[in-house]
C-alpha cells in the first residue's frame, strides 16, 4: 500500500511500512523512512508507483482550467476529491484526484486552504484582484526582459538612464529597472558599470561622479533660494589695526586675518580676526536653515559649493581694502620669552590691508628670507615687504607654540607628505566638464606662511574653547583621548583634551563662513563677549541642549561625505593627469598589504594610492618602481605591477601626522550596490507541488 502526503508544503509519496491510529511509517523512493501524521496522508493507493502518481498527477493538473474549476466548486468548504468528481466525472480516477489536489494547492488566489486537502473558493472580487496582480506581474517581467535585452545589445532604455544613480548606489532591489540591470549583467557576463557604460547610460566619467554626488547630497540642486543678506550691526567699534589674511588664490570665503602691534616695545599684541556672520545670521532664521542644510562648503578641484550664498559671503569675507565685521582674539605676548600673558575677545570692525596668497608668495617667504632682512627676492610685492617684520615675529612665535604643543603631545609633529594643489586650466571657477587640462603642484606642509596660519588658528580655537567652558556655555569640541593607535578624533559638547594637537580643549571656530559648527560656536563666543559671566543665560544653545548633538551627528555625516567626494575627484583628476602627460611608470613607497596578495603603494610625486602585484614580501616603506595598468575613470580604478625595487635597505616608516585629525582620506575604486547574487523573485508565492 502506498500513500500520498503533504510535508512542509510539498507533496511526497511512498510505501507504507506500518500504520497506527495517529501516524504511519512510510519509505520514500530514495530509501529514506519518515514518520507521517495520519492527518497529513491525503491518498492511499495500490497502483501506480508513488513517483508515477506524482508525475502523472502534475501533468494532468496543468490541464485543469482554473476559471472552470472555480465555477464547478461548491460555495461551502470542500475536499480535493470532491472537486475532481465535479470537474472530471463522478468516478474520478486516482490520477485525476491527485491532479485536482496539486492544482488547487498552487492556486491560492482561486481557492483558500481550509485544512489538509480541504479548500474554500475565494470570493469573485478577490479572484479578479489576484488575476489583475498576476497579469501586472507578467507585464513587469516582460518589461524587465525587454530592458535587459536592450542593455545586452548596447542600448540604454530611458527609464534606466533616469534611475541610473539609484540603481547603482541606493537601489530598490524589487524595482524592474534594477532587475533588468542584474539580468542583463548575468546574461552578458559584464560588470554592471561596464554594461551601462557600453549602453550609453554613462557618457561622461566626470558627469557620472558629479551627478552621483548631487544625487546623494544635493537631490534638489545646488542653487540657493532668493534670500536677503543681513547687514552687520552699525555700532561695532573700528579696530586700531591693519590686518592681513593668508590664503590660496582660489579662496573667496576669507575667514581669518592677523594683525601685529607693539613690535620692539617688549610687549606684542597679536590679533586673530575671524569673519563674523554670527553677528547678523540668527539661529533658527532662514540663513541659518540654509547653513544647517549644507553644513559645510564642498571643495573639489576647480570648483566648490559654498555653505552660504555668495551675497552673504561677500558682506562678511575679510576682503582687503575695507573694514569687516569680526570676532577678534587679542593675544598679549612677552616679546622676549614669547609667552602669552593675556587674551581678550572683542566684537568689532577690522580694517584688512591686504589679502596675501600662498601660491604667489611661498617661494619668497622662506625661513631664510624671514631670518635675514638682507635677503632680497626679485619682484617681491611692496605690501609683503611692509609686513616682513610682522611675519618674522609671527613665524618665531609660531615655532615656539608648535614646540610647546609637541612637549604636551610627547612627540614632534611630522608632515612628511606634501599637500597637492590642483588647477584646471581655463576653468576660472566654472563647473568643470571633465576634459580640462589639469596641473598638479606640490606644496610642502609646514612652510612658514602655512605654519603661521595653522598656529594662530590653534590658539584661537583652544582659547575660545576654554573660554566657553569657563563661562558654562556649551560648544562643539574636537577631542582625542591619546595618540595610541586606533584612538580617533571625536566631536562632542565637552571641553576635553586633544592629544593630537597638544591642547587642553579645541573648538572649531575659525571658519564660520565655511563650516556650520564654527558658526554655531561663534554664536556662543559672541554671547560670552557681550554678556561675560551671564553668557550662559543669553547664549542660543543651553547646556545639554539636544539640538547640539543633532548638529554634531549631521555635520559628521555630511563632512565625511564631502571629504570623500573631494578625495574621489582629486583621484579622478590625478588619473587624468597621468593620461594627459603620458605617464606609464611611477616610483612609490609600499605602505601596507592590499587585497588578493597585492601591496598598496603611495606615489612619490602624485596624490595616488594603488595596489601593486608582484610585490610579495616587500616591507613597509620599501621604495619601488611600478608600471601602471589600464585607467578606468568611471570606477576610478588603476593598478600596477612591480618593475624593480629601488632601495636595498628599507628605512623605518616615517611617523606622519596627516593633519588636525591625524587621519587621511584615501580615495580608491568606487563601490556600487548592485548584487549579482540577488535571487529572482518567484513567480507566485505558493509552494510547488
Amino acid at each position: 500500500m502506498h500513500a500520498l502526503f503533504e510535508e512542509a508544503g510539498k507533496f511526497l509519496a511512498g510505501r507504507i511500512l506500518s500504520e497506527a491510529d495517529t501516524s504511519a511509517q512510510i519509505e520514500l523512493d530514495s530509501g529514506k523512512r519518515v514518520k507521517v501524521k495520519a492527518a497529513n496522508i491525503l491518498l492511499k493507493f495500490e497502483k501506480p508507483a508513488p513517483a508515477e502518481l506524482i508525475a502523472q498527477g502534475q501533468a494532468k493538473a496543468d490541464e485543469i482550467e482554473l476559471d472552470l474549476a472555480w465555477e464547478f466548486a461548491p460555495e461551502e468548504e470542500f475536499g480535493f476529491a470532491d472537486l475532481a468528481r465535479d470537474y472530471f466525472s463522478a468516478s474520478a480516477t486516482l490520477i485525476e484526484q491527485a491532479a485536482a489536489l496539486f492544482r488547487l494547492y498552487e492556486a491560492p488566489h482561486y481557492f483558500r486552504r481550509a485544512g489538509k486537502g480541504r479548500f474554500k473558493k475565494a470570493p469573485a472580487e478577490i479572484v479578479q484582484q489576484a488575476l489583475a496582480a498576476i497579469e501586472k506581474k507578467k507585464q513587469i517581467q516582460a518589461q524587465i526582459d525587454a530592458w535587459a535585452q536592450d542593455l545586452g545589445r548596447g542600448e540604454c532604455p530611458q527609464a534606466i538612464r533616469e534611475q541610473l544613480y539609484k540603481i547603482l548606489f541606493k537601489p530598490d532591489k524589487n524595482a524592474p529597472e534594477y532587475k533588468a540591470v542584474v539580468e542583463a549583467s548575468r546574461a552578458t557576463k559584464m560588470a554592471p558599470l561596464d554594461l551601462l557604460h557600453r549602453a550609453g547610460a554613462i557618457d561622461s566619467a566626470y558627469q557620472f561622479h558629479w551627478k552621483r554626488f548631487l544625487f546623494d547630497n544635493f537631490p534638489k540642486g545646488t542653487q540657493f533660494p532668493s534670500v536677503t543678506a543681513p547687514l552687520p550691526p552699525d555700532d561695532l567699534p573700528l579696530a586700531e589695526v591693519q590686518a592681513f589674511s593668508i590664503d590660496d588664490s582660489a579662496t573667496t570665503e576669507i575667514d581669518d586675518a592677523l594683525s601685529v602691534r607693539g613690535l620692539g616695545s617688549g610687549t606684542v599684541t597679536v590679533g586673530i580676526h575671524i569673519a563674523a556672520p554670527g553677528l547678523a545670521i540668527t539661529p533658527g532664521g532662514e540663513l541659518d536653515k540654509l547653513g544647517r542644510a549644507r553644513l559645510s562648503t564642498v571643495y573639489m578641484p576647480g570648483y566648490k559649493i559654498t555653505m552660504l550664498p555668495d551675497e552673504v559671503v561677500h558682506i562678511y569675507t575679510l576682503d582687503e581694502g575695507r573694514a569687516n565685521p569680526a570676532v577678534s582674539l587679542y593675544v598679549t605676548i612677552n616679546e622676549e620669552t614669547l609667552e602669552i600673558t593675556a587674551t581678550e575677545t572683542r566684537l568689532e570692525r577690522v580694517p584688512v590691508e591686504v589679502n596675501f596668497r600662498y601660491d604667489k608668495l611661498d617661494h619668497i617667504v622662506t625661513e631664510q628670507w624671514l631670518a635675514d632682512p638682507s635677503i632680497e627676492v626679485e619682484n617681491t610685492p611692496q605690501p609683503l615687504l611692509n609686513k616682513r617684520q610682522e611675519l618674522t615675529f609671527l613665524q618665531r612665535w609660531s615655532k615656539h607654540l608648535k614646540a610647546g604643543r609637541e612637549v604636551v603631545r610627547g612627540k614632534p609633529e611630522n608632515f612628511n607628505r606634501p599637500d597637492y594643489n590642483f588647477r584646471l586650466i581655463g576653468n576660472d571657477g566654472a563647473e568643470p566638464k571633465g576634459d580640462e587640462q589639469v596641473q598638479i603642484t606640490v606644496r610642502k606642509r609646514g612652510a612658514p606662511l602655512d605654519l603661521i596660519v595653522a598656529e594662530a588658528a590653534i590658539v584661537a580655537n583652544s582659547t575660545w574653547g576654554l573660554m566657553l567652558a569657563e563661562h558654562g556655555v556649551p560648544g562643539i569640541y574636537r577631542s582625542q583621548a591619546s595618540l595610541a593607535p586606533g584612538v580617533k578624533v571625536r566631536m562632542s559638547t565637552k571641553a576635553l583634551p586633544h592629544a593630537g594637537i597638544g591642547v587642553k580643549a579645541y573648538s572649531w571656530a575659525t571658519s564660520p563662513l565655511r563650516r556650520y559648527v564654527d558658526l554655531v560656536n561663534q554664536w556662543q563666543i559672541i554671547a560670552c563677549a557681550r554678556h561675560g559671566k551671564t553668557a550662559a543665560l543669553a547664549a542660543p544653545f543651553k547646556p545639554k541642549d539636544a539640538e547640539l548633538f543633532g548638529i554634531i551627528s549631521s555635520f559628521d555625516g555630511a563632512y565625511s561625505a564631502y571629504n570623500g567626494y573631494q578625495a574621489g575627484m582629486e583621484r579622478f583628476w590625478t588619473l587624468k593627469y597621468l593620461e594627459q602627460n603620458g605617464i606609464t611608470e611611477l616610483t612609490a613607497s609600499v605602505f601596507k598589504e592590499g587585497p588578493n596578495g597585492s601591496f598598496l603603494v603611495r606615489a612619490d610625486n602624485l596624490p595616488l594610492v594603488l595596489p601593486v602585484l608582484g610585490a610579495q614580501n616587500l616591507p613597509r616603506g620599501a621604495h619601488v618602481r611600478i608600471k601602471l595598468g589600464e585607467i578606468d575613470e568611471i570606477s576610478l580604478d588603476i593598478s600596477g605591477t612591480l618593475i624593480e625595487r629601488l632601495d636595498t635597505e628599507t628605512p623605518a616608516p616615517a611617523d606622519d601626522d596627516a593633519g588636525e585629525d591625524d587621519e587621511e582620506t584615501v580615495a580608491g575604486p568606487i563601490a556600487i550596490a548592485v548584487d549579482m547574487n540577488d535571487a529572482d523573485a518567484p513567480a507566485a508565492d505558493a509552494p510547488k507541488a
